[in-house]
């Protein structure tokens, strides 16, 4: 069982999935990053995307490397967070992706997966 809600998955191309999560503010995630100003790490959020990644049909992959990665805005309890994931041409096991909150790109990155 997961510690986030999936919302709604997709795949509008071959190479993207999407997904929406929501976080419940009673989440463990939430309880250290800050008190009185709860916000979800940096760590949560790779996570929920390596989950999204393996949508692609990798699930046994792990995570090898992750590249190029910007926080730009806090994730907050009860947030509806869509995770946008897209293979990149150059290579079969690299992946962009970003992290929107509100409309807003709170996270964006590159994860690269081995077997």
């Amino acid at each position: 069982m997961k510690w986030y809600s999936l919302i709604r998955i997709s795949r509008p191309a071959a190479d993207e999935v999407v997904a929406e999560v929501k976080v419940d503010a009673d989440s463990p995630w939430f309880s250290g990053h800050f008190q009185g100003n709860p916000i979800l790490p940096g760590i949560a959020q790779i996570g929920m995307v390596f989950d999204t990644i393996q949508e692609f049909g990798h699930k046994a992959c792990r995570v090898s490397e992750i590249k190029k990665v910007r926080f730009k805005q806090m994730i907050r309890p009860n947030d509806t967070i869509r995770i946008i994931t897209r293979l990149r041409e150059q290579s079969p096991t690299s992946y962009s992706f970003r992290v929107m909150v509100k409309g807003q790109l709170a996270c964006s990155g590159l994860l690269v997966t081995e077997e």
